[in-house]
């Protein structure tokens, strides 16, 4: 697994691949920051190009299309719930309930958000996009701080 590092508006970030696709991006520090003994750093990768180009079109507040793969690693649940994440257009959201609807009639909005909690592609999977019941902000892996930060970028409202 290769890493290289970005500088986003909201922080330092990482970005890991194997080479072809992302397997993650996260925020320095952030929950479920994976250990850098795990990764070989590779600045020059070209899916790397493609990702910091990403990202800046992204904070620069444009909506740009993701074009290289995206492979997080996780259980089926949670590649089910990540899917769905990245339905969410730009500039909307859905609540955890929501999604655990579409799931199915017995899914719980606490399972969904164990999942979303462990997204390990940080915007490009764009988890910040989920809101609690009734539209209510709720945690987020890189801090609230940048969840707030990342809705005010796309204009998603939420309850205060």
């Amino acid at each position: 697994m290769y890493s290289t590092n970005y500088s986003s508006p909201l922080g330092e970030m990482l970005i890991a691949s194997d080479g072809e696709a992302v397997r993650g991006v996260w925020f320095s520090g952030q929950k479920h920051f994976p250990t850098s003994d795990n990764f070989i750093k590779k600045d020059d990768l070209a899916i790397f190009k493609q990702v910091r180009q990403w990202l800046d079109d992204y904070f620069n507040g444009l909506n740009p299309e993701i074009d290289f793969e995206l492979k997080p690693e996780g259980s089926e649940f949670r590649l089910n719930v990540w899917k769905i994440l990245c339905d969410i257009p730009y500039g909307e959201s859905l609540t955890y309930g929501e999604i655990a609807s579409r799931i199915s009639d017995t899914m719980s909005a606490q399972a969904v958000g164990g999942a979303v909690g462990h997204n390990p592609i940080s915007i490009l999977i764009p988890c910040h996009r989920v809101l609690g019941a009734g539209g209510k902000l709720t945690g987020y892996a890189g801090g609230i701080e940048r969840k707030i930060e990342l809705l005010k970028l796309e204009n998603i409202t939420w309850d205060r």
